[in-house]
């Protein structure tokens, strides 16, 4: 079993909020790591430009990232975030789909689709998707209560 392996097994098993952020950035640190300096200079200046709110920028570089290494999850990811920071959803989504083929654990990507969802007011797909997290992660805080809303909001509005 290798370490990503391990850490989504603590993550599953993790019950309180310090077990659970713990297991969490561990795998972040491990989805942060390209392993080729090249495609690091790339990741890098787009969080950069992510933090100085150039979206534009930071989807150039992930671009370059997703262009160079198109199996590295967390490049789409990235570009994900900054199409979402820039208004744009449908790419978000189209990039998020993309992470979750290549990283069908990425909870990161996983809350992504559910807030973009949620927005969109499109209430069962929001709920199924952060079902797909509850499985990674039983004990997320807030998580089941948050599924348990939203069900009852889908099921107001059906009636």
């Amino acid at each position: 079993m290798d370490a990503l392996d391990e850490l989504f097994d603590h993550l599953r098993l993790a019950t309180t909020p310090t077990e659970i952020e713990a297991s969490q950035e561990g795998i972040w640190q491990l989805w942060l790591h390209t392993g080729h300096p090249v495609l690091d200079k790339h990741l890098e200046a787009g969080m950069r430009a992510l933090a100085a709110d150039d979206y534009s920028e930071a989807i150039r570089e992930f671009t370059a990232l997703t262009t160079l290494a198109p199996e590295y999850a967390e490049g789409w990811n990235k570009r994900a975030t900054a199409y979402y920071l820039r208004g744009e959803y449908r790419a978000s989504l189209d990039d998020i789909t993309t992470t979750l083929d290549l990283e069908p654990r990425h909870f990161g990507a996983l809350m992504g689709r559910a807030q973009i969802l949620l927005m969109l007011e499109h209430w069962a797909g929001a709920i199924t998707t952060l079902e797909r997290v509850g499985k990674l992660c039983p004990y997320w805080p807030g998580l089941q209560a948050q599924i348990y809303d939203l069900r009852d909001k889908a099921d107001e509005l059906e009636n």
